[in-house]
């Protein structure tokens, strides 16, 4: 099993960030530096902000810091509001460990975004968070793209009913299509097998790769992985682990256990990984998974070689990354055939694909530390990327260079060359849209009619069944309004990795051994600080909602 990096030593951290946090009491919270008198809609003064970007650390990406959409918001900024803009990147796939790292130290961006909303609290508990609430208050008035854009649901969903206090805004997902099945279209055809449509077909299409991979990949059939994970089990088989959940959930057992998004302590959840111990120990499970961390390309070789069968992922995981995408790379390595399309096969016990998707709200978290001192000048920037042209202009840059229009109005994405300023290192360009994850183009019907084009490289057929099945048969996600569990503080990255290894470990164990190594990684887990925070959420749901097991 492979070695984790785990962030520093929370201890030590916390202690880091109450130094740091303590050092900015002198007057400048939620203050600013300079004259905030707006004179036509613009500042007198020029301000100047930090927004956090995502580094993907993806070949032949544009610098995260320094491209064609950093050039278009430092412009507008400028050009509307007076106000100077500096990007700084932030590793993506250990987003985590570098914003505590920088709130710790006082050198985090004035606007920041995680999608660990733990360690938010932590340091707002610190004094080391700014309270959005009064902020939006104060300035509803200059605020009206930012409000139209996330409304209510997503301003105010970490409000805290307890003090009225809120640490974040919620980014909105435009799309909330979660997670797809994929499988290799042309071994199927060239097997005679139909797409699956239930888990037992989905099985037999494994098996069946498995015992034909001299036919399906000749010389290099012993590269044969019929079904391929990462070390993020609890994502990568994520429809497996939900269609063994009760259908019928109360949303008090889904809230008292869903502090891990990975669903690990949930009813279900080990009945499904024994599915994959099963599946891993008759070779139908890629044997190398749990060695490889995030970030690593390893994986991403395998499918765009034509070596792996089926996974699932993001819901449009395939298709993206434009010409150096995993369908545009098999066609080119493999054949035009060759091809990964989405499938719909994991039913529940009432014989459902049910599929658990987000709100709206649940993106990425967007929060000013105490060391901002323009949070004036930062609710206009959120207000600025929120306005709907320039959405449409950060997701789809110029007529001509990133993207042309069809004969029915329907936008289709180009692929810019690799190392171009031009571009997009993250779909839809969600790096600079930070109150916008996923295609909007100002009009719904535009938008569903160009979604299907927005992935240069890849079969518009393809991906419109991929949107079909990932919306179909969804269960939202519901706010409890508990925005505080006190247990949770600081735990996120310690018990997100107690959470990998009881996946892992108990997917790769001996058959005979599965039960006692997935009971003792629970029993782990649990006494880490798992089991405090299922007993605090138990007690904080029964106080707002008494008897009842569901959210009005």
């Amino acid at each position: 099993m492979k070695k984790r990096l785990v962030a520093a030593v929370l201890a030590c951290v916390m202690g880091l960030g109450m130094v740091a946090c303590g050092d900015k009491d002198s007057g400048k919270k939620g203050g600013s530096s300079g004259s905030d008198e707006l004179v036509d809609g613009k500042f007198k003064e020029t301000k100047h902000i930090t927004v956090e970007v995502y580094d993907r650390g993806v070949d032949g990406q544009s610098d995260p810091a320094d491209n064609m959409y950093t050039d278009y918001i430092k412009k507008g900024m400028l050009d509307d509001y007076n106000v100077e803009v500096e990007f700084v990147t932030v590793p993506r796939w250990t987003e985590t460990e570098e914003i505590n790292n920088l709130l710790a130290s006082g050198g985090a961006p004035d606007i920041c975004m995680t999608y660990s909303y733990p360690t938010i609290q932590t340091y707002a508990n610190m004094g080391g968070v700014l309270d959005m609430k009064p902020l939006l208050d104060e300035n509803q008035d200059k605020l009206k793209n930012l409000n139209d854009w996330l409304g209510d649901t997503n301003l105010y969903w970490n409000l805290s009913d307890e003090n009225g206090t809120l640490w974040a805004i919620e980014g909105k997902r435009a799309n909330n299509r979660r997670i797809n099945t994929f499988i290799r279209k042309d071994w199927l055809d060239k097997l005679n097998l139909e797409e699956p449509k239930t888990r037992e077909e989905f099985h037999d299409c494994l098996v069946a790769f498995r015992d034909n991979a001299d036919e399906l990949l000749g010389k290099d059939a012993k590269k044969m992985v019929p079904f391929s994970l990462s070390y993020d089990v609890g994502w990568r088989a994520a429809l497996l682990i939900e269609s063994q959940m009760d259908p019928d959930i109360t949303d008090k057992e889904l809230y008292v256990n869903g502090f891990d998004d990975r669903k690990l302590t949930q009813k279900g959840t080990k009945e499904a990984v024994k599915i994959l111990n099963e599946w891993y120990n008759d070779g139908l499970v890629w044997k190398d998974f749990a060695l490889y961390a995030a970030g690593d390309t390893t994986e991403d070789d395998m499918l765009k070689a034509g070596y792996v069968g089926a996974f699932m992922h993001n819901w449009d995981y395939p298709f993206r990354n434009g010409e150096d995408s995993i369908q545009a790379n098999l066609k080119r390595m493999v054949g035009d055939d060759a091809k990964f399309v989405a499938v719909d096969c994991f039913e529940n016990s009432k014989g459902e694909t049910l599929k658990y998707v987000d709100s709206t709200a649940g993106d990425r978290k967007i929060f000013f530390p105490s060391t901002n001192d323009e949070p004036l000048a930062s609710l206009l920037y959120l207000d600025w990327i929120s306005d709907p042209e320039h959405i449409k202009y950060l997701q789809i840059g110029d007529e001509g260079v990133t993207h042309k229009v069809l004969d029915d109005g329907a936008i289709e994405v180009i692929a810019a060359p690799q190392g171009s300023k031009e571009i997009m290192n993250s779909g839809n360009n969600i790096d600079y849209t930070i109150t916008c994850n996923g295609l909007s183009l100002g009009d719904e019907d535009l938008t569903l009619l160009s979604l299907a084009h927005s992935y240069p490289g890849s079969d518009p057929a393809d991906v419109e069944q991929a949107i079909d099945y990932a919306a179909r048969n969804p269960k939202e996600d519901k706010n409890e309004k508990i925005t505080e569990v006190a247990a949770e503080n600081g735990m996120g990255e310690a018990l997100r990795v107690k959470s990998e290894v009881a996946f892992d470990t108990a997917v790769v164990a001996k058959p005979s051994e599965f039960d006692k190594v997935w009971d003792n990684a629970i029993k782990d887990y649990l006494s880490s600080g798992g089991q405090a925070i299922i007993d605090e959420r138990t007690q904080k749901f029964e106080a707002k909602y008494g008897s009842s097991t569901s959210v009005d």
